[in-house]
């Protein structure tokens, strides 16, 4: 049974709890934000004060003396009373949280929304990791400034090396840091699923204390995810209540071993799946990637949505048959044949589409990538593939035909990159496990790549799954997807030394 999507939440709402929400929000929405807020008012020349006159030398040190133990206690007490007024009324805590030395970094799960902030309270306002855009947030910035948060910008691979080197330098400061409070998953969800965790606590490879996020209520109106209900939304429903339920669990330390610390992505799965069990949901290897939700598969990352799915489906609510896809994937790999610009415009892709409507091109452009092109290579592998018109053995000589730029018979460590990138419909930044699982004798060929994509334990998925035909009647077994004996619907056959005897690629 398939995990469900974590990424997608919608508060959903009978007739009768819908009035409720409107009759107590009209009143109670509006208090408790500017209560709230008037709290996080006072806060914000507290947090100042506490670095104010402060040398940047001293400022790369943790905070001691009265501007400890005068501040924190006020700040600790105005966030409480701040959530107190949300409608978190009581802060339900299991376990004991464990010692700075025990544990230099608390690892929180789900990650349902800003909400989620709530578990300072009982964690007694750990240092956090955040973006660098947020510092020049009102109100946040001074709090990130009075949290010594470790600051990481997502665009500057240079920062995100000086927070690792920084995050490594206060988890194994023995004590002389604060405790450290992360979210791992990177991401909020909607808590059905965990999803892969990051490795940012795991690197330094000191124990971690897992803590679990709970919400016992009737309605989850906490999740603020990647589709579905609006942070505005979330607010609303949650400050609409009486009161909403929360208990933060604490579980024991876990220790890592050596194997562990050498490796923090086995740490952090294995962190992952401790956590999953307690909470009684599924662990997944699934991430958010540039915006995208996709699964992770031995590095390559497939789209929850796939966007050669997505694009035969816009094409058959447009009235395209099988005569028609096959016209279109004929006159789609004669211009990647005769052509070396693959990148294509809407208009053109609507011309060799044969499309009506403009609209229909351009939706299937922005399956995928932003801009006004796109390139034709991936559109024309993704609906071959999907469509059933081209046996896998067919479609991969063809693929492996259009990268192999030189013509050697093998391909580079980027050109497999943008060859699975076409083939998924999604860039992929991370295939050296493939090519390294796939080299024989330092050259990547294209048998070496069959034998991987349809026999090897984790990657055969990608032609089992990810580009099965939609019609079962297309799905070939593996046998005829490795030895090429079946004939496509363009009558091209393809047999066993992998050459396509068509006019295609001859």
């Amino acid at each position: 049974m398939e995990p469900p999507n974590p990424f997608i939440h919608k508060v959903r709402l009978s007739q009768t709890q819908r009035i409720r929400g409107v009759l107590l929000g009209s009143f109670l929405f509006p208090l408790r934000l500017f209560l709230a807020a008037l709290l996080f008012l006072i806060m914000w020349p507290l947090a100042r004060l506490r670095f104010l006159g402060v040398s940047e030398e001293q400022r790369a040190r943790p905070v001691s003396g009265w501007r400890r133990w005068l501040l924190h206690p006020l700040v600790w007490a105005l966030s409480r009373g701040a959530f107190f007024c949300l409608g978190f009324l009581w802060v339900r805590v299991k376990g004991k949280r464990a010692d700075v030395t025990e544990a230099p970094v608390l690892v929180a799960a789900p990650h349902r929304g800003f909400l989620d902030m709530i578990v300072l309270l009982p964690t007694q306002l750990p240092t956090v990791v955040s973006r660098s855009e947020n510092t020049s947030l009102p109100v946040i910035g001074a709090l990130l400034e009075y949290n010594q948060a470790v600051m990481v910008s997502r665009t500057d691979p240079q920062s995100r090396k000086q927070a690792v080197a920084q995050l490594n330098q206060r988890l194994t400061s023995k004590g002389y840091w604060p405790q450290m409070l992360m979210f791992s998953e990177g991401t909020t969800t909607n808590g059905k699923a965990l999803i892969k965790f990051k490795p940012g606590a795991f690197l330094a490879g000191v124990p971690v204390q897992p803590v679990l996020l709970h919400y016992p209520n009737k309605v989850d109106t906490v999740c603020w995810t990647f589709r579905g209900t609006s942070w505005l939304e979330c607010l609303w429903h949650t400050t609409s209540q009486l009161f909403t339920n929360v208990t933060v669990e604490f579980l024991p330390v876990y220790k890592p071993s050596e194997e562990e610390k050498k490796d923090p992505g086995l740490y952090a799965d294995n962190v992952q799946k401790l956590m999953a069990k307690a909470l009684e949901v599924p662990s997944t290897d699934c991430v958010l990637e540039g915006g995208v939700p996709v699964s992770k598969l031995g590095g390559l990352s497939l789209p929850f949505k796939s966007p050669p799915r997505e694009a035969l489906l816009l094409l058959r609510k447009n009235g395209f048959s099988s005569s028609d896809m096959e016209e279109a994937l004929d006159r789609m790999i004669d211009r990647c044949r005769t052509s070396n610009v693959t990148a294509v415009t809407t208009d053109e892709l609507k011309s060799l589409l044969r499309l009506k409507d403009g609209e229909a091109a351009s939706a299937i452009c922005k399956l995928y990538c932003k801009g006004s092109s796109v390139d034709l290579r991936q559109v024309y592998l993704g609906l071959a593939a999907v469509s059933g018109s081209v046996p896998f053995r067919s479609l991969l000589h063809t693929a492996f035909t259009m990268f192999d730029a030189d013509g050697s018979g093998s391909l580079s460590a980027v050109q497999l990159s943008d060859l699975m990138g076409a083939l998924l419909g999604l860039s992929q930044h991370n295939t050296a496990e493939l090519y390294s699982a796939t080299c024989c004798s330092d050259a990547l060929t294209e048998d070496a790549l069959l034998r991987a994509l349809t026999l090897h334990p984790t990657y055969h998925r990608v032609s089992t799954e990810h580009l099965q035909p939609e019609e079962a009647g297309s799905q070939l077994s593996i046998t005829a997807l490795r030895h090429g004996n079946a004939v496509n619907n363009n009558k091209s056959v393809a047999n066993g030394n992998g050459s396509l005897q068509s006019k295609k690629w001859d």
